[in-house]
Order: structure tokens, then C-alpha cells, then sequence
């Protein structure tokens, strides 16, 4: 790589920035190279790719540098300004899962187009939506740590400095094998087929599974799961493979979006579903994503974040069971069923008997929009409802090991609880958190109690 300072701007920078750009070929985690790519990805036969790039020091060690970083002062790492192929969405990852990243995460990206660059942008250091220690992600591959991914649009350039933080006047150690993530969500499969003649395409397997276990709600390879009044909804309780109550209360099932719908590449994630026993709490987390993005845009920054989730931080899915954009659409997330219980990836310690639903968006210092509240009103009073759940109660679960409870504590919290309820976290920003109380109420209206 190029010498070049971290505060390029100017002519210097644009002329840096048309020189071709080669893709990186570093080492992924413990030494190994990164996994490749699918060859059909490559070749544009399948949506979206991945670019994975080494973050090292930046600026030369000049003898004041070396004063400076003597007297206590951080050493800056990132990635000078430098031109790439075209991403919209992209995070920081490291190699321990376990490890956190103590300090200040910036980035500012190149409009693909326009040649223009953003301001600096801050990145959400802590990700504290992960599966749980003994979960399958954790023994299938090695699992690595990461920053909250950032959505910034289409963009063909990027620029990140990472300033660790000082106690005790000494920088604080930053995890091994650094690198920035950019990801291109690619388009929709099949989004052009309107324009085309004839039958769509036979689903592959892995998209006839994913969409057949929503068999009951939809028909094979439905983009949506319509809604339904709160009559007709107490039959997904048989749909969910559940024994009705002899009184039920399921709320009027939601409009939702399928993995089909907002164009799920069904061969990264892992084959197998994972569920637990049943849901008898709902986490409500932020996506930490940011509040850039519109809600056509919403199924894109979905597959960048489903990329995200799966190549660059090695789970087996999205770590979502739902996810609601800013218009109050739902999306279906972890594949599985959208009416079972499936385990996700959303609250370390926390993810056994419970299901995740993220808003896309950053709500520590925005309000979150009406309709994505109504949204989350709506789908928990369905989802909880199937198990027989009232959103206005507490329920005693089992910590599986984190930074707030042990594992094996038993834990009385909200059955729609936030996720700094089971984690010391700022999701899902306090705005969303202050919410949740009108959002049981609401619930529990729906369900008709």
C-alpha cells in the first residue's frame, strides 16, 4: 500500500484515487487466508460481494511520532483514502470474538458518481448482538469480533482511522487481525423478472427450504407472508406446529416480508435451522446502522447486513429473527419459519427462548419513526401471542454467560425487553428503549387483552 497521510484531501487525493485498484489478498484470521468467495459471486451470477482490507499504522514513525506515542499519545491506525470497487455497507472486524475494540472508529466514503466524500462518519464500536457462547456459530467456525456495521450508500472510495483509547496515559491495546469490511449487497435476484416473459426460475434447494418452512403461512416461494386480521391469525398457532390454548390471544399477523422478498442469497448461510424450545420473550434491538438509508433501499442494507453477519463475522445467518426499516415494513431474518422458534444471534447469554427483531437504524440520539414503533407493536403482539406470551408480563429466563448476568443466573425481565435488558449495552439507544413501555401496552391491546 501507498504512503499516504490520513488527512488526504485535495488534488493529491484525486489523483490517488484513480489509480487502479487491486484487491486485497491478506490473511484472514489466525494467519489463514480469507475464505474465497463463491465462484458464481465472482462471476455476478450471485448478488453482492465482499472486500476484506488490512488495517495497519498510518502516517510514518518520524521521530515525533515516536515522541509522542512515548508520552502517551495513541497510535493511529486505518487505511488512507483509496479507491475500490463499489460497496454500500461496511464494519471493522477482528480475529476474538471476545476481545472489544477501546476506542474511536471513523470513516468517511466517495459517492459512487458523484466523486463526492462524505464528512466523517463514526462507527459503533461495541456489536453487542452475537450468538451465544455454546451456540452453533461458535463450534462450526471461528466466530470473529466486530465493530456495528455502517450503511453509507453506494460508494467507490473509502478513508478509516481508528484511534485507540488512552488510560493512564497509555494507549489501550487494540485485537489482532484488524481489517475494514466492505460489502456490496448486489441487486435483488430476480428483480428485473417483471420484465421478462415466461415462468420465474425454479427455487435452488436451499431457497426451497427456507421458504418451505413457512409452509402454511405462504406458498413456495412467496416474496410475502400477507397479513392477516386477528381472527384468522390464531390458526398460525397450527401453522407454528404449536397446540392451541383453549383460550388464545394472538395479535393480527403482520405484513412480512420473506428472505425471497428482499433477496436472502440462500448459499452463504449454513443448511441446517437451529430452533429453540419456544419464544416467550422478544429483544428489540437497533441495527446501529445509522438512519441514512431510505426504505427502498431497506431490502439492500438487509442483504449487505445478511453478508455482513455471515463472511465477515462468521455466523451461520443473519443474526436478526426480524428486522422493521423506518416505513414499518418486517422483514423475515435467521431462516427457519417466521412462526417458529428459531435461535438467532441478537442477545449474547439471551438467545435461547427468545426472539431478536432489529430496527434498522441508530436511535441513541434520533426518536425512532412511528411506524417502525407500530411495526414492533404488531409483531410481537403475533409472535409472542403464538406461545401463548402476554406483552405486558415478566418472565424468569436462563443467562447463557455474559457481560451483565453470569451463565446459569436466572433473570426476571420484560417479555419485550430491549437488549440492554440482558446486556450491559447501548441497544437499542434510549430513545427506542423509553419506548418499549407503550409498545407492551400496545401488544397487549392487539392481542385483544
Amino acid at each position: 500500500m501507498r504512503p499516504f497521510l490520513a488527512s488526504c484531501l485535495g488534488a493529491a487525493c484525486t489523483a490517488a484515487l484513480a489509480l487502479p485498484f487491486a484487491p486485497d489478498a491478506g490473511a484472514g484470521a489466525a494467519g489463514r487466508p480469507p475464505a474465497p468467495e463463491p465462484a458464481a459471486a465472482r462471476t455476478g451470477d450471485l448478488p453482492g460481494s465482499t472486500q476484506s482490507l488490512p488495517v495497519a499504522a498510518l502516517g510514518a514513525a518520524t521521530p515525533d511520532a515516536t515522541r509522542r506515542e512515548n508520552l502517551g499519545a495513541p497510535r493511529t491506525l486505518g487505511l488512507p483514502a483509496r479507491g475500490v470497487r463499489p460497496f454500500s455497507l461496511l464494519g471493522v472486524v477482528w480475529d476474538d470474538a471476545d476481545a472489544a475494540l477501546h476506542g474511536r472508529v471513523q470513516v468517511r466514503t466517495r459517492a459512487t458518481g458523484s466523486g463526492r466524500w462524505s464528512g466523517w462518519q463514526d462507527v459503533q464500536t461495541h456489536n453487542d448482538d452475537a450468538p451465544d457462547l455454546g451456540a452453533a456459530e461458535r463450534h462450526d467456525s471461528e466466530v470473529r469480533g466486530s465493530t456495528a456495521p455502517l450503511w453509507v450508500g453506494d460508494s467507490d472510495a473509502v478513508q478509516l482511522r481508528i484511534t485507540p483509547e488512552t488510560r493512564r496515559r497509555a494507549p489501550v491495546a487494540v485485537p489482532a487481525g484488524l481489517r475494514l469490511e466492505l460489502v456490496d449487497p448486489g441487486s435483488r435476484p430476480g428483480a428485473d423478472r417483471a420484465d421478462r416473459a415466461g415462468p420465474p426460475a425454479p427455487l435452488g434447494p436451499a431457497a426451497a427450504a427456507a421458504s418451505a418452512a413457512n409452509a402454511g403461512l405462504a406458498p413456495l416461494g412467496a416474496t410475502e407472508i400477507p397479513a392477516l386480521d386477528r381472527a384468522a391469525s390464531q390458526a398460525d398457532i397450527a401453522a407454528a406446529g404449536l397446540t392451541p390454548p383453549a383460550r388464545t390471544a394472538v395479535g393480527p399477523r403482520p405484513r412480512i416480508v420473506t428472505r425471497a422478498g428482499w433477496g436472502a442469497d440462500e448459499s452463504l448461510r449454513e443448511k441446517k435451522f437451529i430452533y429453540t424450545k419456544a419464544v416467550r420473550a422478544a429483544f428489540v434491538h437497533h441495527s446501529g446502522s445509522g438512519n441514512n438509508y431510505s426504505c427502498a433501499q431497506a431490502p439492500s442494507l438487509i442483504r449487505a447486513m445478511y453478508r455482513f453477519h455471515v463472511r465477515s463475522n462468521h455466523w451461520r445467518d443473519i443474526g436478526y429473527n426480524f428486522l422493521v426499516d423506518k416505513c414499518g415494513t418486517v422483514y423475515e431474518g435467521r431462516a427457519g419459519g417466521v412462526a417458529k422458534p428459531v435461535m438467532g444471534a441478537h442477545t449474547l447469554g439471551f438467545n435461547n427462548d427468545s426472539t431478536g427483531i432489529a430496527v434498522l437504524g441508530t436511535f441513541t440520539g434520533d426518536e425512532p419513526p412511528k411506524p417502525a414503533l407500530d411495526a414492533i407493536s404488531h409483531l410481537t403482539a403475533w409472535k409472542l401471542g403464538l406461545n401463548s406470551v402476554d406483552p405486558r408480563a415478566t418472565v424468569q429466563m436462563l443467562s447463557g454467560g455474559g457481560n451483565r448476568y453470569p451463565k446459569g443466573a436466572k433473570v426476571r425481565m420484560h417479555t419485550i425487553a430491549g437488549h440492554r435488558d440482558g446486556f450491559l449495552t447501548d441497544c437499542p439507544g434510549a430513545h427506542l428503549y423509553n419506548k418499549l413501555a407503550g409498545t407492551r401496552l400496545a401488544a397487549a391491546q392487539l392481542q385483544g387483552r
